[in-house]
């Protein structure tokens, strides 16, 4: 037994953990150290000689920690690091449909590719807790516009605090005055939306669908800062449309400041016919680059929550549905906060 430790020490020890068998533990090598047998010591702790052997060499390698008991290694890991690489950078490339016969990655085509690979089977159980353990997870693909300029994105995020800056120098004002707006429109109708829902593993839940077609839009804008928003809802998407909403944007923009707009290049929003309010500066997006929007992001949270799995009855019916989902939408100053703000945008 090693010397640093006396009988009085292990049972304070013993005393605090909460581990009970590191405490009966503690308590039998406390006995050897107020000259109990080992044999003596093995009756204390209910084992064979052979075990209080083991504890205290194990006692005597790591102290009061050695006597916890430690987790089994279990069985070798079927994949090396070099291998665990190797399928990261088959994920992040993607399937090629011409060489793997698949347009994404299941988990049964990435334990058939590393059978293929490495002459390794790997079960979908074990591949699916080794992609975990490396962060990967099952998402949803953000859409992407298919004929979207490479580096649009990036290139108007870097850009926009600098526009930013110049509209400030335009107008005169103080950048910290100007307000962020969105801008967008989004149809809905009687043909409408089924969202998903919870129901017993193996069953199919249903939900009411109309197929007629009777619709109207949203005009909604959103200044996410503030957890403002404004919207109209009117039967057509032209010019005449949108300077009704331009108007109703600049009520809400506080007094004293000035609002920049962002919206996407629509012909009714970029029109040479447009009325502007002297508080509002227009900023389009790129083309074909709806992920810089959050209103897009907005009309899902309509559509799930409020709009979908509903069976309209007419037009007015349609109406009055999108003014009360905009109107709870609203009075959640807070969702549209969490849904809008953007890093790139607000500088946080």
């Amino acid at each position: 037994m090693r010397g640093d430790f006396k009988a009085s020490q292990l049972r304070a020890v013993a005393r605090k953990t909460k581990d009970g068998p590191q405490a009966r533990r503690l308590l039998t090598l406390a006995a050897i150290y107020d000259g109990a047998t080992r044999t003596e010591a093995a009756k204390i702790g209910g084992v064979t000689l052979q075990i209080i052997r083991d504890w205290v060499m194990r006692f005597n390698a790591r102290g009061a920690s050695g006597l916890l008991d430690g987790k089994s290694p279990g069985q070798p890991t079927r994949l090396n690091d070099v291998q665990r690489q190797a399928i990261v950078r088959m994920i992040e490339s993607g399937p090629i449909p011409a060489i793997h016969g698949v347009v994404r990655w299941r988990l049964i085509d990435l334990s058939q590719w590393v059978y293929e690979e490495f002459h390794i089977t790997v079960a979908k159980q074990t591949l699916s807790r080794e992609l975990r353990a490396m962060g990967y997870r099952k998402l949803s693909a953000r859409p992407r516009h298919h004929a979207q300029a490479e580096g649009a994105i990036e290139d108007f995020k870097k850009k926009f605090p600098a526009r930013l800056d110049e509209v400030a120098r335009e107008k005169p004002i103080d950048v910290g005055k100007i307000e962020i707006w969105f801008q967008d429109e989004a149809r809905f109708g009687q043909k409408n939306k089924i969202t998903r829902r919870w129901a017993k593993r193996g069953t199919r839940p249903s939900a009411p669908r109309d197929q007629r077609t009777a619709s109207t839009y949203i005009f909604g804008a959103i200044c996410p800062k503030q957890g403002k928003g404004v919207a109209l809802i009117l039967p057509a998407c032209n010019t005449e449309a949108m300077n009704l909403h331009l108007a109703e944007i600049a009520k809400a923009v506080a007094p004293g400041a000035h609002a920049v707009l962002l919206l996407d290049q629509a012909g009714w929003h970029l029109s040479a016919r447009l009325l502007i309010p002297v508080n509002i500066t227009i900023l389009a997006l790129p083309p074909k680059c709806p992920e810089l929007n959050p209103v897009e992001n907005i009309w899902q949270y309509m559509r799930d929550n409020w709009l979908s799995n509903r069976i309209f009855k007419s037009y007015d019916d349609i109406v009055d549905h999108c003014c009360h989902a905009w109107n709870a939408l609203v009075d959640r100053p807070w969702k549209i906060m969490s849904i809008g703000l953007r890093q790139w945008a607000h500088r946080f």
